[in-house]
C-alpha cells in the first residue's frame, strides 16, 4: 500500500489537511496511484483534475468521477499558476501530466513523482511527504 493523505498549499507554505487561505492548491493522494488536484484562485475560480488515474478508471466504477476535460483543466491550472505565482506555464505541459481519460497507465510508478513534476512546472516548492515514521503508533 502506498501513501494516502492530503496536503494543502496556501499562504506560501504546505500544511497537512485543509488550506488556510485562498488562493490554494489541494493535493489529495490515494494509495500513491491517484492524486486529486483542486485549485482555487482569489476570485473563487478553480478546477479539479487527477494525476495517475481517474477514480472511475482505477476503481472500475464509472460513477466514481466524471470524465475530465483535460484540455480545459490544463488551461485552467495554467491560469491559476499565472494569477497565483506569476509563473508562465504551457497548458500542454500540464496536460501531459494529467491522468489519461482512456485509462492508459501513468509514466511514473508513484503519483507523488507526477505531483512533484506538476509543482516544478508551477514554480511551487515541493512538500515534505510524510513517511511511515510520521504515522501514529498502532
Amino acid at each position: 500500500m502506498g501513501y494516502s493523505g492530503r496536503l494543502a498549499y496556501s499562504d506560501g507554505r504546505w500544511t497537512a489537511g485543509r488550506p488556510t487561505a485562498v488562493p490554494f492548491l489541494l493535493v489529495d493522494v490515494h494509495d500513491s496511484r491517484i492524486a486529486t488536484i483542486d485549485h482555487r484562485a482569489a476570485d473563487a475560480s478553480g478546477g479539479r483534475f487527477f494525476l495517475g488515474y481517474e477514480p472511475r478508471i482505477y476503481f472500475e466504477e464509472p460513477d466514481a468521477s466524471p470524465p475530465v476535460d483535460t484540455r480545459a483543466e490544463a488551461e485552467g491550472f495554467a491560469r491559476w499558476v499565472e494569477q497565483t505565482t506569476g509563473t508562465d506555464v504551457d497548458p500542454d505541459d500540464v496536460r501531459r501530466l494529467l491522468a489519461a481519460p482512456d485509462g492508459a497507465p501513468p509514466a511514473e510508478e508513484s503519483v507523488e513523482e507526477t505531483v512533484e513534476k506538476l509543482l516544478a512546472l508551477a514554480g511551487l516548492p515541493l512538500p515534505e511527504w510524510p513517511t511511515d515514521d510520521d504515522a501514529p503508533a498502532g
